[in-house]
């Protein structure tokens, strides 16, 4: 019996391309709407939890009712950078009714908010397709601030018609802002130093609020979360699940549960299976384009709006669409016809000639190197990018997916290159690449097949048996010996950064907390200040 997902019955989804999934999903509400009309309803706002479901669609919605704006409170606020985030923030949020005029206010300080900039605003619709299905419509308002002043703190307010985060009564709204340092690079000083976090696969939970909590008392400069951010599509493009429809709701839940953390901190996303959405468009991402504001400085922005790169301090970061070289699940498999790859090669050469930048992180959704009993490796992934990786030698790769901890050793080649044991220090340049496994954000966990081992629990064992994705979605045995560290609890990692003077050694603290805050590892990332690191 085929079974309905998100519209499509599952076999047919099993052989259908991203592409050919929005066309038949648009096709069938095309023939329903000649049967009957949607009401249009706002979308029910959730803090714990997907309410109802359905499956959609984009369609335009209209903003201009009269609703008056006293009753409408702004929700959802999330920061994100621009390519430059020394002089441009992105503000976004959300509203639960069409408002008139909304806008953005911010200034130096919280009595001088003198600056006001109207919203952009991207309202998506997205109907019932099921007889029982309710629609919900969404609305998501954007600014662009740029030209501002390096390293520098702001305070900003959203508002609209009848809401002004400037007046007394509502002042207790504004929040803040930290511009990045000056990507001039160094002067006569170091940058100073500054901390980042990441992971993947957070939902809405208790766990994922847990994590935020923990992760904001790291003060983190920004946050990258490396895909499947809400879960509102619980199937995955081709994973196995509850028979649970599309929730579109769900994203108001994670945007309110995440603003706790994302209205202070920037909060960088990247996209994973679980965040295609067939319904809205060819390539799945245009719910994800009304929701977040991402730098357009990759690829093609318009195919793959995830693929982005910008610089803070001295650590050039980099953000990737795994989706498209994905053998496990091909939705999108060769959506850029090898676009990314090639610019993937031209960032990671144009920041290694850069003398302002140490570092290069790359963080992208599917694993190249894991051991999970579920997902394990993509071999995608590792017939694309990890040869690039290791060329450039880059210093941190953060993957989700797999809803665990993981990390390797030092790997060159598909094998061991360096043992990093907790606590240890590797120099990417000589020793090889360390791949992170951070996706235990909040959603169910995963088990491993070999015995945890984590700092002070260490049960090492020599060789791990695993497998990894191959073409066709076939599974391929292997024994590895790079997995050092597995851990099955739900964490994040913190990545302190301590730069240095021009010709002394820079380091990347990397260190794994659960949600409690207790720390499950730790190794150091080092090399030479301001050195140009050109390809191996």
């Amino acid at each position: 019996m085929d079974i309905p997902r998100m519209g499509v019955p599952e076999k047919l989804a099993d052989r259908m391309s991203m592409a050919e999934q929005h066309e038949y999903l648009r096709s069938r509400l095309s023939r329903r709407s000649m049967l009957r009309s949607s009401a249009v309803v706002v979308g029910a706002l959730a803090v714990g939890g997907a309410l109802g479901s359905g499956t959609a669609v984009a369609a335009p919605v209209d903003t201009t009712a009269d609703i008056d704006g006293a009753m409408v409170s702004p929700i959802g606020r999330h920061l994100g950078f621009g390519a430059e985030p020394d002089t441009q923030i992105r503000v976004s949020w959300q509203v639960p009714a069409p408002v008139k005029k909304p806008f953005l206010r911010f200034g130096r300080h919280p009595w001088d908010l003198g600056h006001k900039i109207e919203a952009e605003v991207r309202a998506l619709h997205t109907p019932a397709l099921t007889p029982t299905g309710t629609p919900v419509d969404q609305y998501y308002l954007h600014v662009e601030l740029n030209h501002l002043q390096p390293d520098t703190t702001y305070y900003y307010g959203v508002g609209h018609q009848g809401f002004d985060p400037a007046s007394q009564q509502k002042i207790s709204t504004l929040s803040t802002f930290r511009t990045a340092p000056s990507r001039h690079g160094r002067t006569n000083r170091p940058f100073a130093p500054f901390t980042f976090t990441a992971f993947g696969d957070q939902g809405v939970s208790s766990h994922a609020a847990g994590n935020d909590h923990v992760i904001l008392a790291q003060n983190p400069s920004f946050h990258l979360h490396a895909g499947d951010i809400c879960y509102a599509d619980p199937m995955g493009q081709g994973q196995d699940a509850d028979k649970v429809a599309y929730n579109a709701t769900t994203w108001d839940a994670f945007l309110a549960q995440t603003e706790t953390v994302a209205a202070k901190i920037p909060w960088m996303v990247s996209y994973g299976n679980h965040d295609m959405e067939a319904w809205y468009s060819h390539n799945g991402y245009g719910g994800d384009n009304d929701r977040f504001f991402l730098p357009t400085n990759g690829p093609d922005p318009r195919l793959a709006p995830g693929v982005y790169a910008f610089k803070y301090g001295n650590v050039g970061v980099i953000s990737l669409d795994a989706n498209d070289v994905s053998y496990e699940i091909p939705a999108n498999l060769g959506l850029t016809a090898g676009r990314q790859t090639a610019w993937l090669e031209r960032k990671l050469r144009e920041l290694r000639a850069d003398e302002s930048v140490d570092f290069v992180v790359v963080f992208f959704h599917h694993c190249a190197f894991s051991t999970t009993h579920q997902h394990a490796s993509e071999g995608g992934v590792r017939e694309a990018w990890v040869p690039l990786f290791e060329r450039y030698r880059v210093d941190l790769v953060i993957n989700g997916h797999n809803h665990v901890y993981e990390r390797t050793d030092a790997i060159l080649g598909n094998k061991v290159a360096k043992a990093v044991p907790s606590g240890a220090t590797v120099e990417p340049a000589r020793d090889g690449v360390v791949y992170v496994t951070a996706g235990a954000a909040g959603r169910s966990l995963y088990s491993f097949d070999a015995p945890d081992t984590y700092e002070g629990h260490e049960h090492r064992v020599e060789e791990v048996d695993t497998f990894h994705f191959a073409k066709g979605g076939v599974k391929v045995p292997e024994k590895v010996q790079w997995s050092r560290v597995r851990y099955t609890g739900y964490s994040f990692i913190k990545v302190d950064v301590a730069p240095a003077h021009r010709g002394r050694t820079t380091t990347m603290t990397v260190t794994a907390l659960a949600e409690d805050g207790t720390r499950i590892d730790h190794y150091t990332v080092a090399r030479r200040a301001g050195e140009c690191h050109g390809a191996v």
